[in-house]
């Protein structure tokens, strides 16, 4: 009886893994249409979408590359007007360093000169003053010699020539005198 049972069920109930030959039929022309459509109208749309997709893509990344040979090519500009500027900055410090060299060489050429200027300006002064002095000097001299030989001699000496001529015997005799030490 066991065998019976399975027998009975296989033919009253139909394989759920078969369809029926309608459904298959009808199936099949469906997925046909459905696949000649997909074919015909969706699979052009979507491969020129993913052509687009793809155009952009690469467009994107060459102007990436573009943009980035751009940027070196900038940036390569600015490093070489960085360094120019830095040239052209040190050449400046060393013209302003030769510069400030000149003008203290013309200070000190301008102070030396003003210092020898006013060194004979002086010179000459004490040379006019000592002249001065030894005019004097010796007109002094000669009255306190006279008055001295006259208190001496006993007479007046009044005579300017001879008073004079005196005087002159004398500081020449006392200058003299001086040479001889000082050569001693």
């Amino acid at each position: 009886m066991l065998h019976a049972f399975p027998a009975v069920v296989a033919e009253e109930a139909p394989n759920p893994l078969i369809p029926a030959l309608p459904d298959l039929v009808w199936g099949s022309i469906a997925f046909a249409i459905i696949l000649v459509f997909f074919w015909w109208r969706v699979l052009p749309r979507l491969n020129k979408a993913l052509d687009a997709r793809s155009e952009a893509i690469e467009g994107g990344l060459k102007k990436a590359e573009e943009a980035q040979a751009a940027a070196s090519a900038a940036r390569e500009e600015y490093n070489a007007q960085l360094a120019e500027a830095r040239a052209e900055a040190a050449r400046i410090r060393e013209q302003a360093r030769t510069d400030g060299a000149a003008i203290l060489a013309e200070l000190k050429a301008q102070a030396q000169a003003e210092a020898t200027r006013i060194a004979q300006t002086a010179q000459a002064q004490i040379e006019a003053e000592r002249a001065a002095a030894l005019v004097s000097l010796r007109a002094e001299v000669g009255t306190l010699a006279l008055d001295l030989a006259s208190g001496v001699i006993g007479e007046t000496l009044s005579d300017d020539a001879k008073a004079t001529a005196i005087v002159d015997r004398f500081l020449a005799e006392l200058e003299a005198d001086e040479k001889a030490k000082a050569g001693n």
